[in-house]
């Protein structure tokens, strides 16, 4: 994989650091394949039992589209005709969402600074956002003459309410930390300076805890947005009848019994 993107696996939790500070992470088509490689491979690996998501430096999570190198490849498009920049939402940004989000294991987005475009995308694809109180979000597709993609379609009216994403997609500005927060965008603030740690921190929690009740939660909640009641009392029955012959809630009752903390194995 290409150094703009960094991929660790250490005691059960995968690490996925976005790595062009210098370009405030913006994605460039080398940082795209390799970010979706990582989250893929994140998402695949049972050895992970949690992902974190975070980014180099202090100015930026990351701005979406490296339009420097968009610019470029548009003016080649129109030479060929091959019509081959826009393939990016389908190649790049789609596989990316699905990996993080359909993750059978927590996510968690440390968000250190902007996030911006597909940047503010694939932090609402993870689980849990922990944000620096330096940070912002905008959504910026209308400001390029473009349209909603890195299923932000999908998740920001889920998040914030049609109404309001119908809102911040027609007229981009910066969401400060605050108001992210008051939104739901973000579920924690913390001062910039403990943002790395106090992330690290959730995201290993997650990585000792109950994998495949974790797995659940997300599939539950999933399903439940888009499908009835009924249906999803069908699905909790089916989710928890997963769950309730996993070792991990063997442990879990073992240990409630005896008093001690439960030490799961994640399956």
């Amino acid at each position: 994989m290409t150094d703009t993107v960094l991929y660790e696996v250490s005691d059960g939790l995968a690490t996925i650091t976005l790595n062009r500070p210098e370009a405030m992470n913006a994605l460039d088509v080398a940082t795209k394949v390799a970010l979706r490689d990582a989250a893929r491979s994140a998402a695949d690996d049972d050895a992970v039992r949690a992902v974190l998501l975070t980014a180099a430096g202090d100015r930026a999570f990351c701005v979406g589209q490296d339009l420097k190198e968009h610019i470029g490849l548009l003016a080649a498009d129109r030479e060929t005709g091959a019509g081959q920049t826009m393939r990016t939402v389908r190649e790049h940004y789609n596989p990316v969402v699905r990996a993080l989000a359909g993750a059978p294991k927590p996510v968690v987005a440390a968000v250190n600074g902007v996030a911006a475009g597909a940047g503010f995308g694939f932090a609402l694809a993870a689980d849990y956002r922990i944000v620096a109180d330096t940070a912002s979000f905008n959504t910026s597709f209308a400001g390029v003459a473009l349209t909603a993609d890195s299923g932000i379609s999908w998740t920001l009216p889920r998040v914030v309410g049609p109404s309001r994403a119908t809102d911040l997609l027609l007229f981009p500005r910066s969401i400060t930390a605050q108001e992210a927060y008051e939104l739901g965008i973000a579920n924690r603030i913390v001062p910039a300076a403990e943002l790395r740690a106090e992330a690290g921190k959730v995201a290993r929690a997650l990585a000792e805890g109950p994998t495949v009740a974790y797995a659940a939660l997300k599939e539950s909640v999933a399903y439940g947005l888009t499908h009835s009641l009924e249906e999803a009392l069908e699905k909790e029955d089916e989710l928890q009848t997963r769950a309730g012959r996993s070792e991990d809630h063997t442990i879990a009752v073992q240990a409630f019994v005896s008093k001690e903390k439960p030490k799961y194995l994640g399956r």
